[in-house]
């Protein structure tokens, strides 16, 4: 079966658009989590969700009826315009209403924050020259005269002592340990015995590691192999000097990060302050638990948005299931306390979308009002009075996760001062259909280095994005076999086990 004939339940759908006359407006029905169409196969840019009500306040002009579809912001410039506002913020002077977005905290308590400022050493890395491995310090050629209570039997079990030594019986000891002070100086032509991170003592000229040397009934040393100067002697200062940057600011405090910090020398770290969100579940047709009945559908997006939240670095303070009520929706907007109030639908223009009047309501500046992009068409950004951000997302589960990587994720990356990972783009294993006008966000898993479309895509699946290592950026017109296309993986790919099945009916 080629990529066209696994695609062709999609196809009518991609004419449909093309044919519709550009002052047509879309169908659809407002966003629902339960009356939006889900595209009907892999390929169908079906999910055709419609324009918001006009907003008095908006920041751009009033759209003539039937043009939404060419004022939404295109989709790299509605993420670029979240990073900046994020950004913005994230700078911004302390306030009552927006507190300092820095803080100190101990070792202990830092895994998964942003660090504030560059990690510099506090000292030298490694402090002092120290042995790298078990062993004799050596100074100058061998062999080598051991102190005499260095000397161990052990290391010569081959030379049993004759009856009539008359030499006394070495005594062992564990020669220079780490964590003691400088030994004394080892003259040339001597050996100690060393252990592993033990302060080199001076004049010390190489270590000879235990299992490449033995010792003779006469109490010297012999190398079984050649010694070359300095071999095995970490000397201060090889991994870096004090003032060194080790990471720069913006880095994640990761195990391997605590590691590093502490050898540093730092006991407490300064970073930024995790972004806090505040999500609003909208729908009386919602339920929280039990099967769907009556109309009444389960609510996907809340136990699914704060996790992901999460996992891109926020702090969520509360899920909330709000009513259509446009009274409790403002209430709950205007005194929430946190950097980003995200909500679950009602972004469009039904008879219970309430978003965008609540908005115009509470002063806010709409930043972005709809994105060229499918599915999620109707999400958006706004900025409130009080500075706070809210990001709008479409009642659709896959649609809401379009607005998550969409606007949610630049703006909270830059609001807590993350580094930005760097776009790569990959070859698609086979052809994708595209949107006519718009970019299309298709779940993918990496197979031989190739983007393989998943199917379950449509606005209001969860199918494939489950077991999607990300989204492919499908170009307007779509891709052909081959093509390179922009991936955004999602935060926990790495979590999943490649060999997960995802061959259930998944690829297109």
């Amino acid at each position: 079966m080629t990529a066209q004939d696994r695609e062709v339940d999609g196809v009518e759908d991609v004419l449909a658009l093309f044919a519709r006359q550009p002052d047509e407006p879309d169908g659809g029905s407002g966003g629902r989590p339960d009356t939006d169409r889900a595209a009907s196969g892999p390929g169908a840019p079906s999910d055709r969700e419609p324009k918001p009500a006009p907003n008095p306040d908006a920041a751009s002009p009033k759209p003539a009826a039937g043009t939404r579809r060419h004022r939404a912001t295109p989709w790299a410039e509605a993420r670029a315009i979240a990073a900046r506002s994020g950004r913005s913020a994230a700078t911004a002077p302390a306030t009552a209403n927006a507190p300092a977005r820095t803080r100190r905290v101990p070792l202990e308590q830092a895994l998964g924050h942003v660090l504030a400022e560059p990690l510099a050493a506090l000292t030298d890395l490694p402090s002092f020259d120290t042995s790298a491995m078990d062993g004799w310090a050596v100074s100058g050629p061998g062999p080598w005269s051991v102190r005499p209570d260095q000397t161990d039997q052990a290391d010569h079990p081959d030379e049993p002592a004759a009856p009539t030594d008359t030499r006394p019986t070495p005594t062992p000891t564990p020669g220079i340990l780490a964590g003691h002070a400088a030994a004394t100086p080892l003259p040339d032509g001597t050996a100690v015995r060393i252990a592993t991170g033990a302060r080199i003592p001076p004049d010390a000229t190489a270590v000879v590691r235990s299992e490449h040397a033995r010792t003779d009934s006469t109490g010297h040393l012999h190398a079984e192999r050649a010694v070359v100067q300095g071999q095995d002697i970490r000397p201060r200062a090889q991994e870096c000097r004090s003032g060194d940057r080790l990471l720069p600011a913006g880095a994640v405090v990761t195990p391997a990060v605590l590691g590093l910090a502490a050898a540093a020398g730092y006991d407490e770290l300064l970073t930024a302050r995790r972004p806090t969100v505040d999500v609003l579940v909208l729908g009386d047709e919602l339920l929280v638990r039990g099967l769907p009945h009556d109309g009444l559908i389960r609510d996907a997006l809340g136990p699914m948005i704060a996790p992901w939240l999460r996992a891109l670095g926020a702090d969520v303070i509360d899920t909330r299931r709000v009513a259509d009520d446009a009274h409790a929706l403002f209430r709950a907007i205007t005194e929430s306390e946190a950097d980003l109030i995200l909500t679950t639908g009602g972004t469009a223009a039904g008879p219970v979308d309430h978003v965008h009047p609540v908005l115009a309501r509470a002063g806010a500046e709409l930043l972005v009002d709809g994105v060229a992009v499918r599915p999620g068409h109707p999400m958006l950004l706004a900025r409130l009075a009080s500075g706070r951000h809210l990001v709008g997302l479409p009642g659709n589960p896959l649609a809401a996760v379009s607005g998550l990587l969409t606007l949610a994720e630049p703006l909270l990356r830059t609001l807590g001062g993350r580094v930005p990972q760097p776009a790569y783009h990959a070859p698609v294993r086979d052809e994708v259909h595209g949107h006519p006008y718009d970019t299309r966000l298709v779940p993918f898993v990496h197979r031989d280095d190739r983007l393989v479309p998943l199917r379950y895509n449509g606005p209001a699946m969860l199918r494939g994005i489950a077991v999607a290592d990300g989204l492919a950026v499908v170009p307007p017109g779509g891709a052909r076999q081959g093509d390179e296309l922009e991936v955004l993986d999602l935060p926990w790919a790495a979590w999943a086990d490649a060999s997960a099945s995802t061959d259930d009916g998944c690829f297109t």
